[in-house]
Parts: C-alpha cells; structure tokens; sequence
C-alpha cells in the first residue's frame, strides 16, 4: 500500500489529476506510471468529447516573437477562474511555442501539432479548452514586428512594419492598437460597402434634420463626405491621436520614423462567441460533485 501511496503521488504530479483518478489509472496498468499516463490522457479525450457542446468563451490570447517569426493566439477556456490559473497560461503558452516551431498552415494542423498539450491539460484542468484562432507572421530582415499583450491576454496585438523601428516604438504602437481599437490601418483599407452604407445612413439621418434637409445638393454631399470622413477617422489607425504624443497621428509618427504598417492583428479573448452565466458557487459544486 505504502508503494501505491506513492506512485499516486508521482502521478498526481506528473499529471495533475486527482487522487483517485490516479489510483483508478495505476490500478487498470498493473502500476506502470508510464502506461497509467497515457490512459488518464486517452480519459481527457474523453471527457473533451462529452464537453464538446459546452461553451469555451473565456480564455487568454498571447503574443510571441522570436527572430523573424511572430505569432498571435487565442485559447479558450469555460470559465474566467480557469484562464487565470496557472496550468492554463502555460498551455498558452506552449500553444504558442509549438505553433511557432511547426509553422501549422491552418487551425486544424495547430489543434493537431498541439493535441498532446491539450489533452494532458484536459486531464489536469478538467474544462473544455479549445485553441480558437492564430496567425503567424514572417518578416523580412528589413521589417520589424511589434507586440503587446494587455491585462495577461484579455486582449492581444501584433503588428509588423516595412523599415526598422526602434522596438520600444513598435511595442508602444502595439499598445496603442489595445486601448484604441482600429478597425483599419489606413483610409484605403475601408471596404467600398462599408462607406456606401454609412453614406446611406448619414444621408437619411440629414433628411431628417430641419437644418440640412433644405441645403442645395452640392453642400449637403460636402456635408456628409464629412461626416462619413469624420466617422471612418476614429476606426482608422493612422488617422488617430497617437496615445503617448497628444496632437500628433500615429500616420504622422510612423512618417517621421520612416517606417510604414503593414499588418495589424487584435486578438480579444472570447470575442464574438457566446458566454455563459454561472456562478462560481456553482462551478466548485460541479468540480466537487
């Protein structure tokens, strides 16, 4: 018995799972440690599988750069108390370690290079976690990438630049990015769909304003060209106040660097899937019971 106390232990530390999860595996694999691994992980497809219609919307995103390679990657967890853990941020991690080493053409060769992480974390964890999304970057020895990750991943940025940047500058961009929320780098970026529908919306909103409705056509056209300029302005980067120089643009800065931005990535964990409401009381019955 004293022996099973302690391979237990081993097991338990090893993987993370509970006690007599760990017992169950050691028992079915005559105490090979090794054999008792695998099956508490093949336990962890499992109960992936039985979680597979259950929400994973929280989660971390991360940043990586490393040389010429840069990656940007969401991870998705059931609950807030979950991503904050510790065993998580180091999937996310890894997740994106391993995407930076295998260089994974799409998201189902990223699940498949990372399957053995999320499995052994499925054990450990014992939530459903799913990597959502990544882009990977290759930049040129002349270019320079920039990144932030903002409030340990609730939100991720990763940009790359044609010319060399001082790292710091790119990174603050990256931060300016966070907190701003750009929807495009420049004007010629908006799709001609978009600036037909918000024309559309300006001109019914000008039929209805006792000031405009009686202007002749060729000032009311001017008015809402502004008005159309005015409203794509705040969701186009180079058209913003950049955050750390009040009064200049982040196109003007980017000039007076030599440099021009050819990618932006915004990662927002969890951000256009649906969460659930449960409270935490009722989770911790759920994992006791």
């Amino acid at each position: 018995m004293a022996n099973m106390i302690e391979l237990i232990k081993v097991l338990r530390e090893r993987t993370g799972a509970g006690m007599m999860d760990c017992k169950r595996a050691l028992v079915e694999n005559n105490e090979d440690i090794e054999k008792a691994i695998d099956w508490l992980r093949e336990k962890g497809i499992a109960k992936a599988a039985k979680k597979a219609g259950r929400i994973a919307a929280e989660g971390a995103t991360t940043v990586k750069l490393k040389g010429n390679k840069a990656v940007i990657v969401e991870v998705n967890s059931e609950t807030d108390f979950v991503a904050k853990s510790d065993a998580f941020k180091a999937l996310v991690n890894e997740t994106a370690d391993v995407i930076l080493e295998n260089n994974p053409a799409c998201i189902n060769c990223a699940k498949k290079a990372t399957e053995s992480l999320f499995n052994e974390a499925t054990v450990k964890i014992g939530e459903k976690l799913d990597l959502r999304r990544f882009v990977l970057l290759n930049k040129e020895d002349n270019q320079t990438f920039g990144g932030y990750i903002h409030m340990g991943g609730k939100i991720s940025v990763l940009l790359m630049f044609d010319g060399k940047i001082a790292q710091e500058d790119a990174d603050n961009l990256a931060m300016h990015v966070a907190a701003n929320a750009p929807l495009y780098i420049s004007k010629e970026d908006i799709p001609s769909e978009e600036i037909e529908k918000e024309t559309n919306v300006q001109l019914e909103s000008a039929k209805q304003d006792e000031k405009l409705k009686d202007k002749p056509e060729e000032m009311l056209r001017k008015i809402i060209g502004g008005k159309v300029s005015k409203y794509f302005s705040e969701s186009v980067l180079l058209e913003q106040e950049y955050l750390l120089e009040p009064g200049v643009k982040v196109g003007a800065f980017l000039q007076s660097k030599g440099v021009k931005l050819v990618k932006m990535l915004r990662f927002v964990t969890g951000e256009g899937l649906e969460k659930r409401e449960e409270n935490f009381a009722e989770e911790v019955a759920k994992q006791m019971a």
